[in-house]
């Protein structure tokens, strides 16, 4: 009977709909949101606050938004428009969809049926507008996959230009198998980092009444993971520990069994010898001890 819990037909349960904005491993949104707001819901709002901070650090910041087919609606995608931020979106499929890919379907299944490979790819590409939702035509590419298990149509929507930026070193980024296959799917390494909040964090446990302390438990867990994040970053780098989790940094490093004897003038912290990562908590804390303060 939480304040802002409905239940969602997706998950088969009752819940809060968090809404996480990732650059890289770096968290920049974390917002929790009642149970029966779309998916979508807020992520413009979200965008103008992320985008204008991002802007007030690097005016010239080329930035794509990347996300799944729930977040595909028209208001995200003309506040881009508008804003010169470029977007690579998941799109529904639907008949209209899937008819114009067929040709592509069409050749996979004969390509997949000769080569006796696991899984057969083509891509193809056009100009698309839905009949009422869209308010304009957009760049559309279609995946067409054909595997054992049958055929496996996907789509993404983009703003992206297909030949790249001027002098852009790779032209051929944006095209459309790159552009899906390596950008595009890319966007599930958020889900490594999304799993981290919960497993290693707790992000998940909303175990208050209200919304709004929740809220605050959500936030507490995303600063608990920057915090982490930066220790890794800056001071693992290049260690053994330079891409771990943040739950094997924080069993590794920071819940080490110690001593503390404080005396009138002293406090001793004792670690024990038989540590075995003596030398990586060493490296670690010089790195971090070396680090300027930030400004203001």
């Amino acid at each position: 009977m939480q304040e802002g819990r409905h239940y969602r037909a997706y998950y088969d349960e009752y819940c809060y709909l968090s809404l996480y904005v990732f650059a890289g491993d770096i968290p920049l949104w974390a917002q929790l949101r009642a149970g029966d707001k779309d998916g979508a819901d807020g992520v413009a709002a979200a965008l103008e606050k992320i985008v204008a901070a991002i802007r007030k650090r690097c005016r010239r910041a080329r930035i794509i938004v990347r996300g799944d087919s729930g977040f595909c609606r028209e208001e995200i995608m003309a506040w881009c428009e508008s804003r010169a931020v470029y977007y690579c979106l998941g799109l529904a499929k639907n008949s209209v969809l899937v008819e114009r890919l067929g040709p592509a379907l069409a050749n996979a299944q004969i390509r997949w049926c000769l080569s006796g490979a696991a899984n057969v790819r083509e891509f193809a590409e056009w100009a698309y507008r839905t009949v009422l939702s869209w308010s304009r035509p957009r760049r559309v590419i279609g995946k067409a996959e054909v595997t054992a298990q049958g055929s496996n149509p996907r789509f993404i929507v983009t703003n992206l230009p297909a030949h790249g930026f001027p002098r852009d070193q790779d032209q051929s980024r944006f095209l459309p198998t790159r552009l899906y296959e390596e950008l595009y799917c890319g966007r599930g390494e958020m889900e490594n980092m999304l799993k981290q909040q919960t497993l290693d964090l707790r992000a998940d446990r909303m175990s208050t009444h209200y919304l709004a302390s929740n809220q605050l438990r959500l936030w507490l867990a995303a600063m608990a993971y920057l915090l982490l994040e930066r220790m890794r970053t800056l001071g693992l780098a290049g260690t053994q520990l330079a891409r771990a989790t943040v739950g094997s940094v924080r069993l590794k490093l920071l819940k080490v069994a110690g001593q503390v004897r404080v005396s009138v003038r002293r406090v001793y912290v004792q670690l024990s010898s038989a540590y075995p990562l003596q030398e990586l908590f060493r490296l670690c804390h010089r790195r971090l001890g070396r680090l300027a303060p930030a400004s203001g």
